[in-house]
């Protein structure tokens, strides 16, 4: 078959050369062929060159002859290659694509969940701190008892060791550590008594939230699991990133359970673990022991 049609082109050829030869013959020697002739010309002298090696390749070989494509041909294929690969790119890159807005909606998604947990946690913190503080409502004093000092006068406060009453020092400072050093020393009593003076009168500055963590804990001392929870609502209000914050949280927990109020307890204690993941080591002991306490899922 290849060589049949080796056998028309070389046909083809000889008739396009005679007629050339022809037209040639009757054109003289002295006129110069345009730029467009001259060109042609050199086209089919190649082509010929070119069937003339192939011939002869053939008949020293003995071997069928192949006519390679032309490289028009060959540029086509290039290109097409060129043009499947980039199709294949287009899709690994749209797949990507979709890929990538998949996990961006479902960060979306996993955010308006968060956002919605979190609203519901808050309202639940409110719900806890109104039960805390109903709770927490002192019952009304008995007839003829002492109503205390009147607004504005100093308050006093009886030393466990059987000091005579002192009034409260008026530096907001001396009258935070001297608190403190009467609970570190063990006397609840005491520091109850300073530490609610301190609430009542500096409440409101910075380190008021402190001083309410400091008062809870001497109300825990004797059991007083509402006045405490309350207090410890006031102090962790927020979410503090302080270095008290976390056992304040504990500390909440603590009178939520002595108040039978073990779910709740146990919503606090995982608010610990979401808030202050980085808590010390004991205290997570001491919580987890909370949690086998209030029976925790």
């Amino acid at each position: 078959m290849a060589r049949r049609q080796l056998t028309l082109f070389l046909a083809a050829s000889a008739v396009a050369l005679g007629i050339g030869g022809h037209a040639f013959a009757q054109t003289s020697l002295d006129d110069p062929l345009d730029d467009h002739s001259a060109k042609r010309l050199d086209r089919m002298e190649k082509v010929l060159r070119e069937l003339r090696a192939i011939v002869f390749q053939g008949r020293e070989t003995g071997q069928p002859i192949v006519v390679q494509p032309a490289d028009t041909q060959s540029q086509i294929a290039s290109l097409s290659d060129r043009v499947n690969d980039l199709d294949q790119t287009l899709q690994r890159l749209n797949g990507q694509l979709d890929a990538a807005t998949h996990s961006l909606e479902e960060s979306r998604r996993t955010a308006a969940a968060l956002r919605t947990e979190n609203a519901a946690l808050k309202a639940r913190v409110d719900q806890l701190e109104q039960k805390v503080t109903t709770l927490a409502s002192p019952p009304p004093p008995p007839p003829g008892a002492d109503a205390g000092p009147g607004p504005g006068g100093p308050a006093t406060l009886n030393d466990d060791r059987g000091s005579p009453p002192a009034t409260l020092s008026e530096d907001p400072a001396q009258a935070f550590q001297a608190a403190k050093r009467s609970l570190f020393d063990g006397r609840y009593d005491q520091a109850e008594a300073q530490f609610s003076d301190y609430v009542g009168k500096y409440g409101d500055t910075p380190r008021g939230p402190e001083a309410r963590y400091y008062y809870a804990k001497t109300l825990l001392a004797r059991k007083a699991y509402a006045d405490a929870a309350t207090a410890d609502i006031a102090a962790i209000r927020g979410w503090p990133q302080t270095a008290w914050a976390p056992d304040a949280v504990f500390d909440l927990s603590r009178a939520l359970i002595g108040l039978k109020r073990n779910a709740d307890a146990c919503g606090i204690l995982q608010q610990l673990t979401i808030h202050y993941p980085k808590a010390n080591a004991e205290l997570k002991v001491r919580a987890a022991a909370a949690r086998t306490q209030a029976q925790c899922s």
